[in-house]
């Protein structure tokens, strides 16, 4: 599937000054939204930020926060768009959409990066970088709130029984349908959030591939004999409905390391009060393993 025709990331562009942080724009290409932020001033030898969203969602959710924090502290930050999701093509044909699509998406825009980039996946987005990894190496891998190896199913089936409303406005969303705020502040907040954002947060959600969802329920999952040995990071929320604390562990477990559960906090990391914990500790974890490099 073509991807990324003519894409050029401001980073590898030569001989150009880049504008202030401020002034960089959302960069939009034939295929693929992806948004960037850079530094000012570069850290050294730390690799690019490269961040994918979770289902119903867009790169959006990373441009909240996310992007300037790391770019100011000189990391260069992408977000990413999947197919068929925020300003990325696809949208008309969403449901033939795979989680494969999804890594082709990611393998695109790498492909065109100067150097390979850490990846932070969040939710379904975790889930692709563990498909991603079955083929291709990184620096590390941050997994929050991910989707685990296992799948979908169990958190899945503990929605529908715990939260039946949740789980019938999620379904509502999946066929183009409407989502009530209440249940979007149960799904991704624990702690204050305004009205208005999430009035904004609703406008910008949307529906997800039927298929990406069978995929990661049964048909696709990760196959862990091949994925690559890079080093992973698995945080999680301690009132995470969605994927909660035990799947959380589930993850961790599956490769062989201690998660790191976020208290008082819900699935959307990113976007709740205290986002900012989340980023420094995976700025943290950055640097242990940087400086741990050969």
């Amino acid at each position: 599937m073509p991807v990324c025709w003519q894409y050029h990331p401001p980073s590898i562009q030569k001989n150009k000054p880049e504008p202030p942080l401020a002034e960089q724009p959302t960069v939009t290409r034939k295929k693929l939204e992806l948004v960037t932020r850079l530094p000012a001033k570069p850290l050294p030898d730390v690799p690019p930020l490269l961040f994918i969203h979770g289902a119903f969602c867009g790169a959006w959710c990373w441009e909240e926060h996310f992007l300037d924090w790391f770019a100011e502290r000189g990391y260069a930050a992408h977000a990413l768009s999947l197919s068929g999701h925020g300003r990325s093509e696809g949208r008309d044909h969403l449901d033939s959409l795979s989680i494969q699509d999804y890594v082709d998406d990611v393998s695109a825009v790498v492909a065109e990066m100067a150097e390979p980039p850490l990846l932070v996946g969040h939710s379904m987005g975790g889930f692709v970088v563990q498909k991603y990894l079955e083929n291709h190496e990184s620096p590390g891998a941050v997994l929050m709130c991910s989707v685990p190896p296992q799948g979908l199913m169990a958190s899945a089936l503990s929605v529908m029984f715990s939260r039946p409303g949740l789980f019938q406005d999620l379904n509502s969303l999946m066929v183009g349908g409407a989502a009530s705020v209440e249940s979007l502040r149960d799904a991704l907040f624990a702690q204050e959030v305004t009205a208005e954002d999430l009035l904004r947060f609703l406008s910008l959600s949307q529906p997800e591939s039927h298929r990406a969802i069978w995929d990661m329920m049964m048909f696709a999952l990760p196959r862990l004999s091949r994925l690559q040995k890079v080093p992973i990071l698995v945080l999680g929320a301690a009132h995470d409905h969605l994927i909660p604390p035990t799947a959380v562990a589930m993850t961790a477990r599956t490769f062989g390391i201690e998660e790191e559960i976020f208290p008082g906090m819900g699935h959307g990391m990113m976007l709740e009060k205290d986002w900012a914990l989340v980023a420094a500790r995976i700025q943290a974890w950055i640097t242990e393993i940087t400086r741990s490099k050969p």
